[in-house]
């Protein structure tokens, strides 16, 4: 086995991994990668990830599960995408269908956006207020960086 021990020795380095050590991340996945690439066994490397990372070394058994995908010919050091619902509504999609909808008829409530495209009021206010950057005036919606004679103008036209 070659001398790896030299891989994350200074003290910068250990505080480093300390740190981020807290759940097994990309690094550690690419230095068990790399020992994986020179021949070493599993055993070995959760040994050296031991001396080197002390108590925030990942378990064994997801070091020997990580070279078990290595050998496969996974060698991605990304985690993979999960299936399932999306974080977050925020698309260009829904925003240009948003601001359609409002260009429409500026007096149209959020409850009625949310119902006509399927999502949660919540998301179509995010969107409305933080990415369209648009805010309710006398029962229209319109851009928040507008002047007070444009405001006036808006709430006085029908």
């Amino acid at each position: 086995m070659p001398n790896c021990k030299s891989f994350l020795v200074t003290e910068a380095e250990r505080k480093h991994a300390k740190r981020r050590a807290r759940f097994p991340n990309i690094e550690t996945r690419a230095v068990i990668n790399f020992f994986f690439l020179q021949g070493t066994a599993h055993k070995e490397i959760h040994a050296i990830l031991i001396e080197t990372l002390g108590e925030y070394v990942p378990s064994y058994a997801t070091v020997k599960n990580w070279v078990a995908q290595f050998k496969r010919g996974d060698f991605s050091t990304c985690a993979a995408p999960r299936p399932g619902r999306p974080k977050t509504v925020t698309t260009p999609e829904f925003i240009d269908q948003i601001h359609e909808i409002i260009l429409e008829n500026r007096r149209i409530s959020v409850n009625s956006i949310a119902e006509q495209l399927g999502i949660s009021r919540e998301g179509v206010g995010s969107i409305i207020h933080e990415d369209l950057d648009m805010r309710k005036l006398s029962a229209k919606w319109v851009l928040k960086c507008l002047n007070e004679d444009q405001k006036r103008q808006c709430c006085q036209s029908p």
